[in-house]
């Protein structure tokens, strides 16, 4: 009988909206993010991502099985999360090698010895790995981590620097900063202070847009000097003042700015 819990051991795993590979990509699950098996079907499995609630399909040969017990360790245990945008890591004792990107989790990191343990296999990772900061470098922390993510190329869905949408550039940036967000922007709109004007903004802060039935339908992270991080066909910076996101390269108002909010603290 297949077990009730999972893993990822494989750098990034595409989460479908139906049961099909002609389904489209809601979102992803990085190196060791675990979820929850809530149905299964002869190829497929669907999960209930732990970081964010996030369900969908992935192809049953991605799960790693992991027990019960892990699984609540895993869930009340703080991880360590890759801070590289890309990252080498080794199985032990093993001459498997692949890369990960940021954002990914850590599972039993020992920072002597820079291993990490998935479903009772050890992997050694070579590069930086992300730290608990205070509060007042948290937002260069965010800052830099997004402009590592500059050029990546828009993917629905895409959580990594191969693709990324708008709400999924937010969600790990911020993860790498310890900071746990929604997946979906509506649902990251939620959270935070609201302020009202640009002039007000913090970098770090998060600005959200809407559609014409004001549905939030885009996300950004507030730069300095009224300059917006987000991806839109890639990730890139343009201006943002009380209208919106004006995009530098055509001149013109892309995004009809809805709300800001502050989620660090001050």
């Amino acid at each position: 009988m297949s077990s009730t819990y999972g893993i990822s051991d494989l750098s990034s795993i595409p989460v479908r909206t139906e049961p099909t590979e002609k389904s489209e990509m809601c979102t992803q699950i990085l190196l060791g993010e675990h979820f929850t098996i809530l149905e299964e079907l002869p190829k497929w499995s669907k999960i209930k991502l732990q970081y964010d609630g996030y369900e969908g399909w992935i192809d049953r040969k991605m799960v790693t099985p992991i027990t019960k017990r892990e699984f609540i360790y895993l869930s009340e245990k703080p991880q360590t999360v890759s801070g590289e945008i890309f990252n080498i890591v080794q199985q032990v004792d093993h001459y498997r090698n692949f890369l990960i990107v940021s954002g990914s989790t850590l599972p039993h990191f020992k920072p002597k010895k820079s291993t990490f343990k998935i479903a009772d296999i050890e992997y050694s990772i070579k590069g930086s790995i992300n730290n608990d900061q205070k509060n007042d470098d948290l937002r260069s922390k965010i800052i830099n981590t997004a402009l590592r993510y500059f050029n990546a190329p828009y993917l629905w869905g895409g959580r990594t620097p191969l693709g990324v949408d708008c709400s999924g550039l937010t969600q790990i940036v911020y993860k790498i900063a310890g900071i746990k967000l929604p997946r979906d922007a509506s649902q990251q709109a939620q959270l935070g202070e609201h302020f009202s004007f640009v002039e007000e903004a913090m970098p770090g802060d998060l600005a959200f847009f809407d559609n014409e039935l004001g549905e939030i339908i885009h996300v950004g992270i507030i730069w300095e000097k009224n300059k917006i991080i987000h991806s839109s066909g890639k990730v890139r910076i343009d201006n943002i003042d009380h209208e919106g996101i004006y995009n530098i390269e055509t001149h013109r108002y892309t995004h009809n700015l809805r709300l800001m909010k502050r989620i660090i603290p001050l």
